[in-house]
């Protein structure tokens, strides 16, 4: 007996011109990133095309062009000059380029970007650490471009590809260590508090002090931005607590090097009275004084598979998993040891 579910029908250009108004060739433009359609005529197309799905068909003479692009928030860190030599190694492989976009806002880009990223034909975006809405990803599908988010910000909806690094596991590792070692009051500098990676490493950080039977002390856990002037200023609220800690685990090695500091300027050494562990391992971890134990997050591999996954979506191949975590692992140099009596 035949169905009598209706065919869905197919979201067009020409429908998407008739509801709205206008002719064939304006809808294309916007779709296209083309800079000559009136503002408010280029909402209302890019809300219709939201609003049905519309998905880009392409012709058999399509085909990628060789770019990806390639979006930060800040470049200003070592970790994110990682991520761009991950993310060239593996397009260098195909023959590809990289075009660099920053930002400068955690909101992600807006709609200019996505008119000029359309207009060049890129093969895909690499999106890093950032939290992007419903809305600006309904600009990238209704544009047909690819995309991969790397560390994000926020949990990620469940059709959006992202790639990560187990950073609970990262926490739980640093502050084992420490507690091996034989520190028991622990200091934790994490980053944003509404940042999922943040959240996952100070939840490692209390998993492990949980397990181990002692009481998490909010007083010992405080935020900051990642970077160094954080890591710096929270270890001095830190270290004037009545009972300082011995040891402090920091959620990124650029704050470990402001913990250093202010070790130094309260005449503290590290790690002999003051352990102190980071996490990312950049190349500055290896020559740091002393050496910086530190939890390896594979920054280079994340951005490589993401530039590969973006890659194979371009060419409309599947991927096995949308949701990949790459592991970490701890590495141990000469920034921790055990508390003095």
């Amino acid at each position: 007996m035949p169905s009598s579910t209706p065919a869905r029908k197919r979201v067009t250009i020409a429908l998407i011109a008739q509801e709205a108004g206008v002719s064939v060739p304006t809808v294309s433009k916007v779709i296209n990133g083309r800079p000559e359609v009136a503002p408010e005529t280029r909402r209302k197309v890019e809300r219709l095309l939201l609003k049905h799905g519309y998905t880009r068909r392409t012709t058999l003479g399509d085909g990628p062009v060789g770019l990806i692009d390639l979006v930060f928030t800040e470049l200003e860190s070592p970790w994110a000059m990682e991520l761009i030599r991950g993310a060239e190694s593996a397009t260098r492989e195909v023959g590809a380029g990289i075009v660099i976009s920053v930002m400068h806002t955690h909101a992600g880009p807006g709609r200019d970007w996505f008119d000029r990223v359309a207009a060049r034909r890129t093969d895909g975006v690499i999106i890093v650490s950032s939290r992007l809405s419903a809305s600006q990803y309904g600009h990238l599908n209704a544009r047909s471009i690819p995309f991969v988010v790397v560390d994000p910000e926020g949990e990620p909806a469940p059709d959006v590809a992202s790639v990560g690094a187990t950073n609970w596991h990262g926490g739980l590792a640093a502050t084992r260590h420490l507690l091996e070692l034989g520190h028991r009051r622990i200091g934790m500098i994490g980053g944003p508090p509404d940042m999922l990676c943040s959240r996952a490493r100070i939840d490692g950080y209390r998993a492990a002090l949980e397990t181990a039977g002692i009481p998490v002390d909010p007083a010992l856990i405080h935020y900051g931005d990642f970077l160094v002037g954080s890591g710096h200023d929270r270890a001095h609220d830190l270290l004037s607590l009545p009972e300082p800690p011995t040891a402090i685990f920091a959620g990124s090695d650029l704050q470990a090097f402001g913990v250093f500091e202010a070790a130094r300027q309260r005449g503290l050494r590290v790690p002999e009275n003051l352990s102190v562990v980071g996490f990312d391992d950049i190349p500055l971890a290896r020559s740091a004084w002393p050496p910086l134990t530190t939890v390896r997050q594979p920054l280079q591999e994340m951005a490589a598979l993401a530039a590969r996954m973006v890659l194979a979506m371009s060419r409309g191949e599947p991927l096995e998993t949308r949701r990949v975590e790459l592991a970490t692992s701890l590495i141990v140099r000469d920034s921790t040891a055990a508390p003095r009596p």
